[in-house]
């Protein structure tokens, strides 16, 4: 391997890993001290630690009136999950996917529920033709594609009399990003992505005309109990105070109480909004000067202030097969991560070879400025070996 001089100065942080993602700046296990261990979910204490999160989460996001979100198990991918299986069904519904996770709502649709759908995607890097969606469908989208650094600029393409529901998975835009909710009716996200959270956990937001479905549509599909949102034809209510389906870690509600004090101290949602955006603005600066980085997302409206996606483009690598392109930023990354400056930082495996570094609220601007030069190195390190 070529010995290069490394730079001088080190990231306070290396924690760039898309998810779980970094904890809040100042983070220590001593913020979880309060948490009610070896308690029930169900004794007062777990009941006032949930519904506080479920009240401080919804007036944080600034939830029109007549919303409800609640706590549910299996992290963002449950919780969008539940919502499909027991409302899909009565309308043609519409999948607008542009990366893994987007995709595999392709697949639940079309495969598992089979149900009467038009499938509008595309290649890692770009959006699909929005202007396909249709009034009277439902519609299920990703409002960022955390796997390819890839968002909706708004949500101006959703007809304002839209008549299905719009289902948006939005783990990894919540907090970061201004969704425009009036437009959107079922609404997931987890805990671990912008927050800083630890995993397991996810969180569904519902409009009334979502609550209205879920009481007059009655699936033709067996239901697991975690995805039963009602009982008698009617909401269970209870989901939304508190009362999960399953047992819920006190340790991460803890944890996500912590996180959500965080976010009201700084400001609220508009402040970890803004530091996502000085986050990508920092990785912004180091490309525009770069000699073999650019952004996989061309275009700078539809581009991620989270899950931020870059490719390499000097010729030495890219014209290298998929293969040897891998295995190039593999080794990158591994010389990052062996210098503790930046961990797990390999774009995801099923995108195409680069990099991707987490840029939400709990990371610092500082650190991502200071990270540039080690990318640099680090590039240089392995180019050198080829």
């Amino acid at each position: 391997m070529t010995t290069l001089t490394t730079p001088d100065v080190r990231p306070a942080r290396a924690e760039f890993s898309s998810g779980p993602c970094a904890k809040r700046p100042g983070w220590t296990p001593a913020a979880l001290e309060d948490a009610p261990n070896g308690r029930s979910h169900r004794a007062k204490i777990g009941k006032s630690k949930l519904k506080l999160l479920i009240d401080k989460s919804a007036e944080l996001l600034g939830l029109p009136a007549g919303y409800r979100i609640g706590i549910m198990a299996g992290s963002d991918t449950g919780a969008i999950e539940a919502a499909m299986w027991s409302m899909l069904g009565p309308r043609p519904v519409d999948v607008f996917a542009w990366e893994s996770f987007g995709n595999d709502w392709v697949t639940d649709v079309t495969k598992q529920l089979k149900v009467d759908a038009e499938v509008h995607t595309a290649d890692y890097g770009q959006l699909p033709d929005l202007s396909k969606i249709r009034k009277e469908a439902d519609v299920i989208f990703t409002w960022n594609g955390t796997t390819s650094g890839v968002r909706v600029a708004n949500a101006d393409w959703i007809p304002a009399d839209q008549e299905g529901l719009v289902f948006c998975d939005a783990t990894s835009a919540v907090f970061a990003q201004d969704l425009q909710w009036e437009k959107l009716d079922v609404v997931t996200y987890s805990w671990q992505k912008v927050l800083g959270g630890e995993g397991a956990h996810g969180m569904l937001i519902l409009s009334p005309k979502a609550v209205e479905r879920l009481e007059t549509f009655t699936p033709d599909r067996p239901l697991p109990k975690l995805f039963r949102m009602t009982k008698k034809g009617k909401l269970n209510e209870g989901i939304f105070e508190g009362a999960t389906i399953n047992t819920p870690s006190m340790l991460a509600v803890e944890d996500c109480l912590d996180a959500l004090n965080w976010v009201e101290s700084i400001g609220g949602a508009k402040a970890t909004m803004a530091r996502a955006d000085a986050n990508l603005a920092a990785v912004a600066k180091f490309v525009e000067t770069s000699d073999w980085a650019a952004f996989l997302c061309e275009d700078q409206a539809t581009r991620s202030n989270t899950s931020v996606t870059l490719k390499i483009t000097d010729a030495r690598v890219a014209g290298l097969d998929t293969d040897g392109q891998q295995a190039f930023v593999k080794k990158m990354t591994g010389l990052l991560d062996k210098e503790n400056v930046a961990y797990d930082i390999a774009g995801y495996r099923d995108a195409p070879p680069g990099l991707r570094i987490w840029c939400g609220a709990t990371v610092d601007t500082s650190d991502l400025e200071k990270l540039g030069p080690w990318l640099d190195w680090a590039f240089a390190a392995t180019v050198a070996e080829l």
